[in-house]
């Protein structure tokens, strides 16, 4: 059963790559995500595609798809309801973005998710945690949801930034940027056929996986692939390297490693790297994991796990993934 989901995976990737090209790390990381079973905040400038991406992995995944836009009068019911006066002159209340499709709901996408308010966030932490909601007197459950989100990067004025607790509830933060293949940028830019987000959307086939059915094969994959005792202590050491860099051995130009990390990642964080590592593996077509496997999904499961001093925030887009670096680099793989 295993082997014909690994094929299924990918023509999932295939799909999604007809939508959006020179992506295929990306494609490769929400795949992984979503085997994963966990939730993925998406970094990149505005018009390099994460919409086109998301709405292509929902429609090659099945199941229902809504996105809202973060702004700062956004209130928490907003995303379960919203009021309006009828034709007859009668208040009304319908489902909001989150109820409209009930249990079917599979993708939901909140974009500039930093340009809502705390409240809104913390209604979302519980869905993202719990998979579930209250309104109407009843408990909404969504066993299929993933959330993806990303973040204004550019602008600071009105808005909110999320806690340590709220980035540690997605499994990643996925960078994706404009490719730098001088083919592949001529082509988007002169290809009429990428112009036509709907028609590129359109053209990817549609329920490739079955959205309902994920939940019970990411189980399967957890438990069919193995960590070798040298496996874990190998993660262990990268994890504490990053929480005492300086007791690892690690030095990064002008930093005094033993002041620069405030704080790490928690086990739960851990876990997630493990968990991404194991689909990783799969999807190469192994049972077994390799240090290759926890590398490849190790800054973006990890990084933003990472909290700085605050003296080094602002620096923190080169800090942090030069810390990944070094971490390899002074920590033997087995």
């Amino acid at each position: 059963m295993l082997t014909d989901w690994r094929a299924a995976a990918a023509r999932f990737e295939a799909e999604v790559a007809k939508a959006v090209v020179g992506q295929e790390r990306a494609i490769r990381l929400v795949t992984i995500a979503i085997f994963a079973r966990g939730h993925v905040m998406l970094e990149g400038d505005v018009g390099v595609g994460k919409t086109t991406l998301l709405r292509a992995v929902a429609r090659a995944l099945g199941g229902a798809y809504e996105r809202v836009e973060g702004t700062v009068d956004m209130m928490p019911t907003d995303l379960i309801y919203h009021t309006y006066l009828g034709p007859d002159g009668r208040p009304r209340v319908d489902p909001g973005p989150v109820l409209a499709r009930a249990e079917d709901l599979s993708v939901f996408f909140f974009n500039e998710i930093n340009r809502a308010r705390p409240q809104v966030h913390a209604l979302l932490l519980r869905l993202m945690a719990e998979r579930s909601v209250q309104a109407f007197g009843r408990t909404y459950t969504f066993p299929n949801l993933q959330v993806f989100a990303d973040r204004n990067r550019v602008e600071r004025e009105e808005t909110f930034e999320l806690p340590a607790a709220a980035r540690d509830r997605f499994l990643m933060e996925i960078g994706l940027e404009a490719p730098r293949d001088a083919a592949v940028r001529r082509t988007l830019v002169f290809d009429p056929r990428f112009h036509d987000t709907d028609a590129l959307v359109g053209a990817v086939a549609e329920g490739v996986l079955d959205h309902a059915r994920i939940g019970g094969i990411a189980a399967a994959i957890q438990h069919a692939v193995r960590a070798e005792p040298s496996i874990e202590a190998y993660v262990v050491a990268l994890w504490d390297a990053l929480v005492r860099p300086a007791e690892a051995g690690i030095r990064l130009p002008g930093l005094d490693t033993a002041t620069l990390v405030q704080g790490g990642a928690s086990p739960r964080g851990v876990a997630f790297l493990v968990r991404a590592a194991r689909v990783r593996a799969w999807l190469e077509g192994r049972d077994w994991l390799v240090p290759e496997d926890v590398r490849a999904v190790f800054t973006e499961v990890m990084a933003h796990r990472v909290f700085l001093e605050p003296v080094h925030e602002l620096q923190r887009g080169a800090i942090v993934p030069a810390l990944c670096r070094a971490a390899f680099e002074t920590v033997p793989a087995p």
